[in-house]
């Protein structure tokens, strides 16, 4: 289950636990953290909280559209890849 905050600023800030073998031997002999913070930009961040397994790309792109006039150049193209990115770093699970 992914943890997340929604900060005063309205930015969203993930919180991924660094777990494997790799980052165990990298906590231990380089002090690397065992979570990470990832802060999203206002995009990201409104992309995000409207997440809810329900809505479609679309119906997502649509509202982020309506709120944010200036994200309406090649919105779908770059919302697509965004939910790609999310998916690869196994911040999102699509479902069939």
């Amino acid at each position: 289950d992914m943890k997340w905050e929604v900060l005063e600023d309205g930015i969203v800030e993930i919180t991924v636990e660094n777990t494997g073998f790799y980052n165990k031997v990298a906590q231990r002999l380089f002090k690397k953290p065992r979570y990470s913070f990832i802060k999203l930009d206002e995009y990201g961040s409104f992309v995000w909280q409207q997440i809810d397994g329900k809505k479609s790309i679309y119906e997502i792109g649509k509202e982020l559209g309506n709120k944010h006039k200036g994200a309406s150049d090649q919105l779908y193209e770059r919302l697509s890849k965004y939910f790609g990115i999310l998916e690869r770093n196994k911040y999102i699970v699509f479902e069939k």
